[in-house]
Parts: structure tokens; C-alpha cells; sequence
């Protein structure tokens, strides 16, 4: 009995809240997103003026980007988004056994 009871808890804490597994990838999208400007400023290479706001070129490129880093993200990215669901997970089953 005890066995069953230890092996339930086992497999809630290792099932992460899907919100959590959702928000934790948008986090480190973002954060891909912004390691992305850079290298896909307009002039970067030429060292111009960046018009990332100006037109639809502008809102596409940022819209590209976003698409990007989240893609890049869902694919396992750097592992940030992992490592958050693990350690949040983590603080959330003691929290819960306590």
C-alpha cells in the first residue's frame, strides 16, 4: 500500500502542469528571440542604422524571429525551459508533500 502511495506521487511530480511546460518554453523563446537581434539586424554586418520598426519589413522580421526562437525553443533551445519545468516541479512536489 505504502508502495502504491509513493509510486502515485512519484508519477504526479514527474508529470510537470502542462502551463508550466507551455510557459517555460515561451520564456525561453523569448529569451532566444532577443540572443537573435543581433544577427538579423538590418545593416549589423555593415554597422548602420537598425529601422526594425519602419514598415512591414519590420513587423515581419520581428514576427520571424518570435517564430524562430520558439522554434528553436520547442526543439530543446539551450535547455532553459527544461531545466525551469525541472526546478519548479521540483519546488512544487515539497511544497505539496509537506
Amino acid at each position: 500500500m505504502l508502495a502504491a502511495a509513493i509510486h502515485s506521487s512519484t508519477a504526479v511530480a514527474a508529470t510537470p502542469q502542462p502551463r508550466l511546460v507551455k510557459a517555460a518554453h515561451e520564456f525561453e523563446g523569448q529569451m532566444m528571440k532577443e540572443l537573435l537581434k543581433p544577427m538579423t539586424a538590418k545593416d549589423a554586418m555593415l554597422g548602420g542604422s537598425d529601422d526594425s520598426d519602419a514598415g512591414s519589413g519590420g513587423a515581419l522580421g520581428e514576427f520571424a524571429s518570435e517564430a524562430l526562437g520558439r522554434a528553436l525553443s520547442d526543439g530543446g533551445g539551450f535547455g532553459i525551459a527544461n531545466q525551469i519545468v525541472r526546478d519548479l516541479s521540483a519546488s512544487n512536489h515539497k511544497v505539496t508533500s509537506q
